[in-house]
């Protein structure tokens, strides 16, 4: 189960981050950008499904909270 849960959370941040990555790069926008990035790459490096989550749940709150 862990190895399928990884995968189906990696895959849905992924998609969220190209969405994020998508966007800033048409608007010209560090935030979204970098944001972006980093939620299709850390799930290489992640190995604990809650901290998968965690991790993908504040990267996607960031740029919310966060406006340059």
């Amino acid at each position: 189960m862990n190895s399928e849960a990884m995968m189906m959370w990696s895959v849905l941040f992924s998609g969220i981050g190209i969405g994020f990555f998508m966007y800033g790069k048409k608007q010209r926008a560090a935030v979204p950008l970098f944001t972006g990035l980093a939620l299709f790459i850390y799930p290489y490096f992640v190995t604990s499904v809650a901290m998968l989550i965690i991790l993908g749940l504040a990267l996607i709150a960031l740029p919310y909270f966060v406006r340059l």
